[in-house]
Formats: structure tokens, C-alpha cells, sequence
């Protein structure tokens, strides 16, 4: 079976072909470093993490590349808020973020890219626009005539705003020709950051940040680009625009990949609309960043998700009952089960099909015909891509306690007291373990 994605520029599923033989640029759009991230942002990169992760596991050759606004309208009036500068904001919530995502087991990342480091590419690129007639003047900044681009729509299929769309982005100026020109180069203001450029001193868009930085790596075309839903209109739509009319070639991205929301009380999670959890709160209402991967991974990327305390508890308790299992096979590590393994694979190229792919650790744990040590390579070569950290698992130490506690309980089976036995399953179990009996005894596991 070959790779296929669906890709969000054609609307259907397409067979992937790198442009450069199995050499892959990618390109997702990172946060926007003024507050905690929240867990839509956990499902967008872990779901970006686990597709890279994918791509290297079917021996493609990936460049990673994640950016960070760390200059925008949003940073600039928190930071006013707070009283202190854009960078000592940027740079704290820059540092959360990464820790975050470390957290969550997102390492597929090859360069996270701030937008400050990139400023003079930036003014490369608005010089560029504007010598080419695709820019305009105003006495706020300069813009991009969205008219002068005959493609403009051709990614989202839409030149008006949606309910879901980021429309906290759209530039407001009523010196614009167009209401959805969008600002390329922001005049300077007092008090706020900004850089000397041929045009006029001020600070960069949104927009032009993520493509002068894609350009600095990858040039002007590239193999796939990726963000949430929301980003398609009008950001991705815009990032179009900006690179095809200055570089004069098409497609800026051969596939471009969108996930689904994470939505809380069925309305999309956003900082903008304050319906948001962070990744901290999570694991302080006792759910384990690795639970919250395992929980993402259980939908198909493109799907959306809703916050559920419940299937979030579930999804934690079935991880430590996988990890339990998988350390009652013993150290022992054998080989990997190739029909197992090219399962695997045809699920990973139906597009990440992350549900089905899952779905296959425990159909490996329950199978009778396999070694143990079989179990666990497969396992463990399943995880180079699902990421969910087996090969860091330790055999628990179990409390002097509960194995005095096991004894006591199998003392009262030998003895038919049934009635014990229960009681002190029980206490057991309130203490945060399970016991199960079998041929050769019992075995204990932390729940």
C-alpha cells in the first residue's frame, strides 16, 4: 500500500510524493508565545508529532520546522498588562511551551524558529511584494492587495470569514482598499518593538512571518505544511498569496494537513474566546501528559475531539493497564512480529490512521502464539512512532505493604475464606493496586 494523506488544497486523499526523492520539508505553525498552551494546542502537535514520527519510521528523510511568533499584537498588549517587556514575555511563555511539549513526548521537532531571528528575511520579502505591485502604502503600515492574487481562496474555497475561522488575525485599517488585505509590515508605535527597514521602521504581520522563515529553510515550494483547522482561512490562505506572488511559482506546499479542534462544551478551545485548559490544569485534575497522547491518538487527527474529564480518566487508566501488561512480559526483548508490523504500517499510510494503529498493542498483548519477548519488540517498534514511552518503563517496586496484604489474601484462598480474600482484595485496591490470580500464583499491578 503507498502513503496517502488528505490533502486539504486538492480536498481528497493523494498518494505521497515528496518533491525530492524521500526527502520531506515540513513546516507547521507554531504558538503564539503569550499565555500557557492549551490542550488544542497538545492535539495539533502531538498529532503533527506522531505523523513526522510516521514518516521517519517509513524511512523518509524529514526536516521538522516549527515556528515562534514571538512578536504580535496578542504579546504586545499582554505584556502591557503585565507591565513588563514583549521579550521577557515571549521568552517565558516560549520556555512553557517547550516544556510542555517535551512533556507530551513531542521531540520531532529539527529547528523551532522565532520570528525575531528572522527579520531581515522579512523585509526581503515585503521589499519583494511591493517591487512586484502586490503591496501598497497606508500610514499604519504596508499591505497586501489580496484582489491583485487571482488565487486567493484556492486552499480554503472561501474569501469570506467563517465562524471557526482565526478571525483574530484580520488586520483592521480603513485606509485598506480591500477588507481583507492583510498587513504585511506594521508601522512603528510608541512604546512597542520595532526594527528599521528600507519602508519605514515597524514590526512584521502575522502572516509573512511563517513564510520567510519556510523560505529560509526550505526556498519558495516545499513538500508539506500543516496547522489546525482554523488556520486555513485566512492564514494559510494568506501565506499563499504572499509566496506564490513573490516568487512567481505554484504550489507554495504540495500537501497541506489540518486537524480537527479540540472542542470544549462542543465549541472550538481557544485562548481568543477564554474557553480553554491548559496542559498544567490537566495534570493537576490527575491526568498525565502521556494519558492526554494516548486519549489524542484514539481519534483520526483530521477528527474533533471534546473535552471529557471521563475519557480522559478512562484513557489513563487503560495506558496503565497497556504499561502494566507490557511489563509482566519480562526483560527479555525478541524479534519484531512482521505481520504485525506491516499492519502497522498499512494504518499508518491510510492516511495516520492513529485509532486502527492503536488498536494493535493490545491485539499484540493478547496474542497466545506469540513469545513474550516477541511482544515486547513489536511493542517497542510500534512506539518509535506512537511515542508513548514503553521503552522507559522500570518494573514497579511493590510496598512491603501490599505484598504482605497479597500473602494474607492468598492464606485466606488456600484456606476457602472467601469472605477475606474479598475484604482484603479490596483494601488492596484502595490503596491504588490490583491483584490477579493466576496458575503460578498472583500478580500485583499499580492501577
Amino acid at each position: 500500500m503507498a502513503l496517502k494523506f488528505y490533502n486539504t488544497l486538492t480536498r481528497g486523499k493523494e498518494i505521497f510524493t515528496p518533491i525530492n526523492n524521500n526527502k520531506v520539508n515540513f513546516f507547521v505553525c507554531g504558538p503564539t508565545v503569550y499565555d500557557y498552551p492549551h490542550l488544542g494546542h497538545g492535539k495539533t502537535y502531538t498529532q503533527f508529532d506522531v505523523l513526522v514520527r510516521a514518516l521517519r519510521y517509513l524511512r523518509y528523510e524529514v526536516f521538522y520546522l516549527q515556528n515562534i511568533t514571538d512578536i504580535d499584537d496578542k504579546i504586545i498588549n499582554r505584556a502591557k498588562e503585565k507591565n513588563i517587556s514583549s521579550k521577557e514575555l515571549s521568552e517565558k511563555f516560549e520556555k512553557i511551551y517547550l516544556e510542555d511539549m517535551a512533556s507530551l513526548g513531542n521531540t520531532s521537532v529539527n529547528k523551532y524558529a522565532r520570528a525575531t531571528d528572522y527579520i531581515p528575511q522579512i523585509i526581503k520579502q515585503v521589499e519583494t511584494l511591493s517591487e512586484k505591485g502586490y503591496a501598497y502604502k497606508t500610514s499604519d503600515g504596508i499591505y497586501f492587495e489580496t484582489a491583485k492574487f487571482k488565487n486567493y481562496g484556492k486552499l480554503s474555497g472561501q474569501t469570506e470569514l467563517k465562524e471557526d475561522d482565526a478571525v483574530s488575525r484580520i488586520d483592521e485599517s480603513k485606509e485598506k482598499k480591500g477588507w481583507n488585505d492583510f498587513c504585511l509590515w506594521k508601522a512603528e508605535k510608541e512604546n512597542e518593538p520595532s526594527w528599521n527597514a528600507p519602508f519605514g521602521k515597524g514590526r512584521p504581520g502575522w502572516h509573512i512571518e511563517d513564510t520567510a522563515i519556510a523560505e529560509s529553510f526550505f526556498g519558495p515550494q516545499y513538500d508539506v505544511h500543516g496547522g489546525a483547522r482554523d488556520l486555513i482561512f485566512p492564514h494559510h490562505e494568506c501565506e499563499i498569496a504572499q509566496m506564490e506572488s513573490a516568487s512567481g511559482r505554484s504550489p507554495l506546499v504540495k500537501y497541506w494537513l489540518h486537524t480537527g479542534f479540540l472542542n470544549i462544551d462542543s465549541k472550538k478551545m481557544s485562548k481568543s474566546k477564554g474557553n480553554f485548559k491548559t496542559l498544567r490544569e490537566m495534570i493537576e485534575f490527575g491526568i498525565s501528559p502521556m494519558a492526554f497522547r494516548f486519549w489524542v491518538l484514539m481519534a483520526h487527527y483530521r477528527s474533533p475531539m471534546n473535552w471529557n474529564q471521563e475519557a480522559l480518566e478512562g484513557a489513563e487508566i487503560a495506558l496503565k493497564r497497556l504499561y502494566n501488561l507490557y511489563a509482566d512480559l519480562g526483560a527479555d526483548i525478541g524479534s519484531v512480529h512482521k505481520e504485525y508490523q506491516n499492519k502497522f504500517k498499512e494504518y499508518l499510510e491510510d492516511d495516520l490512521d492513529t485509532p486502527r494503529a492503536l488498536s494493535l498493542l493490545w491485539d499484540v498483548i493478547k496474542d497466545e502464539n506469540m513469545s513474550a519477548g516477541d511482544k515486547k519488540a513489536t511493542i517497542l517498534d510500534f512506539d518509535k512512532v506512537l511515542g508513548l514511552g514503553f521503552e522507559n518503563l522500570k518494573k514497579e517496586k511493590i510496598p512491603e505493604k501490599i505484598l504482605k496484604l497479597a500473602d494474607e489474601r492468598k492464606e485466606a484462598r488456600d484456606n476457602k475464606d472467601f469472605k477475606k480474600s474479598d475484604e482484603l482484595r479490596k483494601e488492596i485496591n484502595s490503596l491504588g493496586y490490583e491483584i490477579k490470580d493466576s496458575s503460578d500464583g498472583y500478580k500485583i499491578n499499580k492501577i
